[in-house]
């Protein structure tokens, strides 16, 4: 049976040139879609670049660019790289495109109308170097490095509305997200209040 087969590598961020971990993850990738083109899937590989970030802007204004000329000097040689590298994707995508930010805006619109989206304070341990909030036993575990408890506004989607629903898919359909210690990671996660 013809199976859709979605396969993305990380969108990587643009603060410096391509190396060995994104050649890795993406010839990964490359590795799993052509397995499952030849197995008649259904398939769509995408890749691509995420050029927003603390640390893109910090890369550009080391160099004396705007961030937009930075990414734009850089994008060249991670698809440049792929095509040396004989990667068959289907879609590169750079968040800065027109394409990207129109779709975003749209979608997040509709989230917003539907009136899934609210403002509230967030306090938490971030991590500048990997650019996310982290948990207490996490950092407990002292592998960060560069750790500050900050507190910001944001915005938040209320997943309290879909929590039920989610969980009675994610377990009526096993295969819907793998390996099984992500499915139940997810499930751990949704079945918090």
């Amino acid at each position: 049976m013809k199976k859709k087969f979605y396969i993305t590598t990380p969108i990587y961020y643009v603060n410096d040139s391509p190396h060995i971990g994104h050649a890795y993850t993406t010839i990964l990738a490359d590795v799993l879609s052509r397995f499952h083109r030849n197995a008649q899937d259904d398939v769509f590989f995408l890749t691509g670049l995420d050029e927003h970030g603390q640390k893109v802007k910090q890369a550009a204004e080391k160099n004396g660019l705007t961030p937009q000329a930075h990414v734009d000097k850089l994008a060249p040689r991670f698809s440049d790289l792929w095509e040396k590298l004989g990667i068959q994707y289907d879609d590169f995508v750079r968040t800065t495109q027109n394409r990207h930010k129109n779709i975003v805006q749209s979608v997040l619109q509709k989230v917003h109308d539907n009136g899934d989206i609210y403002i509230d304070e967030y306090e938490g341990l971030y991590s500048v170097a990997e650019e996310r909030f982290i948990t207490e036993t996490e950092y407990a575990s002292g592998q960060f490095r560069d750790v500050k408890k900050i507190q910001e506004k944001n915005y938040f989607f209320k997943m309290s509305k879909y929590q039920e629903q989610l969980v009675k898919y994610i377990e009526d359909n096993p295969d819907y997200i793998q390996p099984d210690h992500r499915r139940n990671e997810i499930l751990g996660f949704l079945k918090q209040p």
